[in-house]
């Protein structure tokens, strides 16, 4: 049976409350087995803490956005510690750096980053980057803080193979979103078809970023199929390659095991 496991999606948030079994039965049609709930503000941490306790076939990621570095204070750095030992809690994110949304100054934002970035490293999980118009100074920060012995996740990439490879280089994994299935994006599917394959992840984003053929509806955490059968098409691999290779790849970086 293929076994696919969507490592960034978002069934915590409204557009999913009550519907998560069917989400999960569907994403099983599928061949998507485990899911990666990930947290970015105190709402969406608790619900994901929830949804992971409820259902064996979902894990949590919690972390401040950096749309909400704001906010980030050392009562939530507390309250985001206080869970980070929970039985399902896989890695700290999503974290980083949006200079689109621009909510905070850059050097708020990467002060949150960094601190984030450290807390990972002391409580030993990998870190989930989200980076938005933002990627060299990305870079850096991961860079200067260095990436721990769990290493971390450049979470629905977007950038070039080149850049790609630099993260790669630090000790990042590189995981791809619906968007490597646009027919634009061609820096990303460069990335995708060359990176070497043990160095690859899969995820939606869900709700956000639905893949061709579902793109412009709400994405699920099921479309995550769209994205193995993209990378298996550019690779010239089989799709049931791809979905075991990011599979075995994603038990390995949330040190998980079956």
């Amino acid at each position: 049976m293929m076994k696919i496991f969507d490592t960034h999606t978002h069934l915590n948030v409204d557009n999913f409350t009550g519907k998560e079994q069917e989400e999960i039965d569907f994403a099983r049609e599928l061949g998507v087995t485990k899911m990666n709930i990930v947290g970015f503000d105190e709402p969406t941490i608790k619900r994901s803490l929830g949804l992971s306790a409820a259902f064996p076939e979902l894990y949590s990621t919690i972390g401040w956005h950096p749309t909400e570095a704001g906010s980030y204070t050392q009562e939530v750095e507390d309250m985001i510690v206080s869970h980070l030992h929970a039985p399902k809690v896989i890695a700290l994110g999503e974290i980083g750096l949006d200079y689109h949304w621009m909510e905070d100054p850059k050097e708020v934002q990467i002060e949150v980053f960094k601190r984030q970035i450290q807390l990972s490293k002391d409580h030993n999980l990998p870190f989930v980057v989200h980076t938005r118009d933002a990627l060299e100074d990305t870079y850096q920060v991961i860079k200067e803080a260095g990436v721990g012995p769990c290493g971390g996740i450049m979470h629905s990439y977007s950038g070039s193979l080149e850049m790609a490879e630099r993260f790669v280089d630090l000790g990042m994994t590189i995981s791809f979103s619906g968007v490597v299935t646009f027919k634009k994006a061609l820096d990303v599917q460069e990335a995708a078809q060359h990176l070497p394959l043990d160095k690859i992840l899969v995820e939606t984003d869900a709700p956000y970023l639905a893949p061709v053929p579902k793109r412009g509806r709400e994405n699920r955490t099921a479309y995550t199929r769209y994205v193995v059968d993209k990378i298996a098409e550019l690779r010239g691999l089989t799709v049931e390659e791809v979905a075991a290779a990011t599979y075995d790849n994603a038990m390995r970086v949330f040190g998980l095991k079956d």
